[in-house]
């Protein structure tokens, strides 16, 4: 699968994501690196313990990372929960997590499948 192919099958938007980077040696790079982000784990089990700094802080680090990569897909979900933690809550975390989880599969998915 190429790179363009990883984008469209995690549902984001690869022309908006070369038009920050540039290149897509420079793409392929960064999108590998995102397996080795533990962002995803520190919100997971931040949330389970019920700790919301620590899970906002997962939360606001794997948006940034989202955002800069273009993953417009995991980026919606994320920014809701990181919004929902910002303000100190966890009523409705659970619900919000689920989406950032399912999509988060998703993605990582379509990395493992690239060429």
């Amino acid at each position: 699968m190429t790179i363009q192919e990883c984008y469209k099958k995690m549902g984001a938007d690869y022309q908006e994501v070369l038009g920050r980077l540039y290149s897509e040696a420079m793409i392929c790079k960064f999108v590998r690196m995102f397996l080795q982000d533990d962002s995803f784990q520190i919100l997971e089990e931040a949330l389970r313990r019920g700790d919301v700094k620590e899970a906002f802080r997962g939360a606001h680090t794997l948006k940034g990372v989202c955002q800069n990569l273009g993953f417009s897909n995991l980026y919606a979900p994320t920014y809701t929960l990181t919004e929902t933690l910002r303000a100190g809550q966890l009523e409705g975390t659970q619900e919000q997590f689920a989406k950032v989880a399912e999509q988060y599969k998703r993605t990582v998915n379509a990395i493992r499948a690239l060429d």
